[in-house]
């Protein structure tokens, strides 16, 4: 049986990389002086970085955190 040699496994790999990083697109800002902000933590559901930002909000009450949909990581990664 003849095998395909125009297989190519990096571009699969990459496919996979970015499909991944695509899946974490709900991320966690912290507020910082001058309008910027800091990505804490990345996640798959906005739940889970609403659950993970009431951590945060218990653990450090002097910082300020804000979730949000992060579509330049997103963009960058296609």
């Amino acid at each position: 049986m003849p095998q395909n040699t125009d297989h190519k496994p990096a571009h699969s790999v990459t496919q996979a990389i970015a499909y991944k990083a695509r899946l974490n697109s709900w991320a966690i800002a912290r507020l910082l002086p001058d309008a910027q902000r800091e990505i804490v933590a990345h996640f798959r559901t906005r739940s889970d970085a609403d659950g993970y930002m009431q951590h945060l909000m218990q653990t450090t009450p002097d910082a300020s955190f804000i979730v949000v949909f992060d579509c330049q990581r997103e963009e960058a990664v296609i």
